[in-house]
């Protein structure tokens, strides 16, 4: 290699570090490829799953963006909560799901972060079963949510609500993610022989582009593969 050739392979290698470059990438590069190469939004909530050990502690990651974005529009979601917190523990100690859930501000968004036990659609219908006054609250002052109140009469639709809203889960192993677009654009052809690994740091920015909040993983479990009633049975400790 030639002493001009070495000047030029570290010019091009500390290019992508550099201001100018970082600023045509974020302005116009990723703008274009996604013109291009049309994305579609990856669609919240894990997996489903016929393994059991697959479909405990599960992760509900619901973001609420707020109408009011302002101090005042955060102190009425704060509120919201507070008023109905007598409501809220009762409730959430009679879901008839295992979980374990908080409500969380976020810059502009109110969120709930829960892990569960389970199928999502019977989680979320036993949330209507036992706070849905709570989340009629809470998501009046969300954008959108007007469509879906009271969620006691509009039970299909706050579902559906719910799961636009929830994180899509960026899967464990990078070539699942490619499986996860190829499905929701309709290919159901599994065989990796198609993946170019090469291409997988573009197409994951432009489905960040697409899912510009993600969960990262499936999440990291104190006792895979059981749920805390199989612990509790085992212990001894009834349910």
């Amino acid at each position: 290699m030639s002493r001009d050739e070495g000047i030029m392979d570290r010019f091009v290698d500390r290019l992508p570090e550099t201001s100018l470059f970082k600023f045509v990438a974020a302005r116009i590069l990723v703008p274009l490829w996604a013109w291009w190469t049309p994305v579609k939004p990856l669609p919240g909530g894990p997996h489903p799953s016929f393994q059991h050990s697959d479909n405990v502690q599960c992760m509900m990651n619901l973001i609420m963006p707020l109408k009011d974005k302002s101090p005042i529009g955060r102190a009425h979601a704060a509120m919201a909560i507070a008023q109905h917190k007598d409501a809220i523990f009762a409730g959430l100690n009679n879901v008839g799901t295992v979980h374990f859930a908080r409500f969380v501000i976020v810059g502009d968004n109110i969120c709930m972060f829960s892990v569960y036990d389970g199928d999502f659609t019977n989680y979320i219908r036993d949330f209507i079963a036992t706070i849905g006054e709570v989340f009629d609250a809470v998501v009046g002052l969300v954008e959108g949510g007007e469509k879906v109140i009271p969620c006691e009469k509009n039970v299909e639709a706050f579902i559906q609500w719910v799961h636009e809203r929830d994180l899509y889960q960026v899967p464990d192993t990078p070539t699942d993610f490619l499986r996860d677009q190829e499905a929701l654009n309709g290919d159901r052809n599994v065989s990796p022989v198609n993946d170019d690994l090469t291409l997988l740091p573009r197409k994951m920015v432009l489905q960040l582009r697409a899912n510009a909040n993600v969960s990262l993983g499936s999440g990291y479990r104190a006792y895979p593969g059981f749920s805390v009633a199989q612990v509790r049975k085992q212990l001894g400790l009834g349910w």
